[in-house]
């Protein structure tokens, strides 16, 4: 029976973000939409609960494996929002487009989602009317009609 081993962690190549300003959210379709953002979220990476793999001739631990499909999670933008903004909103919501994350260092994470949810904040005198814009990562091109992962993180 093999034992694992343990592995030396080496220095990472590239470099972290030092700063989270200025990241942006680009909806194909309105590449100017009047959101104003204040706080973007990446989509998480998911790769699901783990396969029991447990069997009577299990001798001490209960076995698992790894599952092979990953899920790019929903996501929320905060931003500030022109009022204007609800009637494209509402012609937006539901309509698969590339979502293009773009991250303070100037690279770009484009995949295909759909803009599921906008939930405004009450409006209070004294504070900035907010918004909470959700994101759902589809992982499917409609234009050709096949599974599409995220493109090529890039400055292009």
């Amino acid at each position: 029976m093999a034992a694992p081993t343990s592995t030396t962690r080496g220095t990472p190549s590239g470099a972290d973000i030092p700063d989270g300003y200025q990241a942006l959210l680009t909806l194909s379709n309105v590449p100017t939409i009047a959101f104003f953002e204040k706080e973007v979220q990446p989509p998480g990476v998911d790769g699901g609960e783990a396969i029991d793999t447990t069997t009577m001739h299990n001798a001490a631990y209960r076995t698992m494996r790894a599952r092979s499909l990953k899920t790019l999670e929903d996501h929320t933008i905060r931003v500030a929002y022109d009022p204007t903004v609800y009637i494209t909103i509402l012609a937006q919501i539901n309509i698969e487009q590339t979502i293009t994350i773009t991250f303070p260092d100037g690279n770009k994470l484009p995949y295909f989602g759909y803009m599921r949810r906008f939930t405004p904040d009450r409006l209070v005198e004294g504070s900035h009317p907010m918004a909470d814009v959700t994101i759902v990562p589809t992982n499917y091109d409609p234009a050709n009609n096949v599974e599409a992962g995220p493109g090529t993180i890039g400055t292009a």
